[in-house]
């Protein structure tokens, strides 16, 4: 080989470790690795509470939107029937696990159990608006279950109950009429105002089970108890929809739980269960 060769593999060689040599300079170290996965680990930590802020922001919003298109259903029923109220029928019997009533409703699904929508589908208000997403909040998750209690992975097809204040069951069972008083009329809502009377509201997913939502008139032998419990599920609170067409969340001085039907309401939770009752229909209410 000759000098000059010689020469030129040194130079090569020479050439090949300042590559590598610049090459490994600019790698990371693990201490520099391990700090920059700990800032992403802190930042993530910081933006995690926003993002589930946002979410639940979100499903508040598409829950109260849910309940504008009821609402407006509800609303032209009456219309489409000379001021009537669409019936509210639906109501369990607790003993048999059937209905008290068979005339026809603005919905007869229950809840916990039907894995088929023919409850919602053959309801009297679905013709305004065949969605069957608007019957559902986005955050309810709870699912369908059989008799026994067994969980199935399916999520319920409904979340919401209309008020027994409006064209509620008793008024075709004379026994329980004079104890729960209700609107036939739209017009005929007009103390408390329609601005204050509830038409459908997002129920307690442990307690919901027909589709009428009910608590006792005041002054009547369970006054101070909870028969239908709303959700708590909208950072403490439930959303509500109007009769003059208004939807709204009401935030809960308590959370909301589930432990039986007839429920005893505690000091804490007093207002809000006034705050519920005095958006019903009571007996000196016209």
């Amino acid at each position: 080989m000759t000098i000059r060769a010689v020469q030129c593999v040194r130079l090569g060689r020479l050439r090949d470790r300042r590559i590598r040599g610049s090459v490994s300079g600019w790698g990371f170290t693990l201490i520099e690795l391990l700090v920059v996965i700990a800032i992403i680990a802190i930042l993530a930590a910081m933006l995690l509470p926003s993002l589930n802020q946002a979410k639940t922001q979100a499903q508040t919003l598409a829950c109260l939107n849910n309940l504008k298109q009821l609402d407006t259903c509800w609303h032209l029923y009456a219309v489409d029937h000379n001021d009537r109220l669409p019936p509210n029928n639906s109501v369990a019997d607790l003993i048999s696990g059937g209905s008290l009533a068979s005339a026809a409703s603005w919905c007869t699904n229950y809840a916990p159990y039907d894995t088929d929508p023919a409850g919602i589908k053959n309801g009297l208000l679905f013709p305004y608006n065949t969605s069957l997403e608007i019957y559902h909040c986005p955050a309810d998750f709870s699912t369908v279950q059989t008799a026994d209690g067994t969980k199935l992975p399916q999520l319920r097809w409904r979340s919401y109950n209309m008020s027994q204040s409006l064209n509620g069951y008793p008024e075709f069972d004379p026994t329980l009429y004079p104890y729960i008083p209700a609107w036939k009329k739209l017009t005929q809502i007009r103390v408390p105002s329609v601005s204050d009377v509830f038409v459908f509201i997002d129920e307690h997913e442990d307690c919901i089970l027909d589709s009428q939502f009910g608590n006792p008139p005041q002054g009547t032998w369970s006054d101070g108890y909870w028969w239908d419990i709303p959700a708590s599920r909208h950072n403490q609170g439930a959303n509500l929809a109007f009769a003059e067409g208004h939807v709204e969340r009401w935030r809960w001085q308590v959370p909301k739980t589930y432990q039986y039907f007839v429920q005893w309401v505690p000091p804490d939770e007093k207002p809000d269960y006034l705050r519920i009752q005095n958006a019903m229909k009571q007996y000196s209410d016209n």
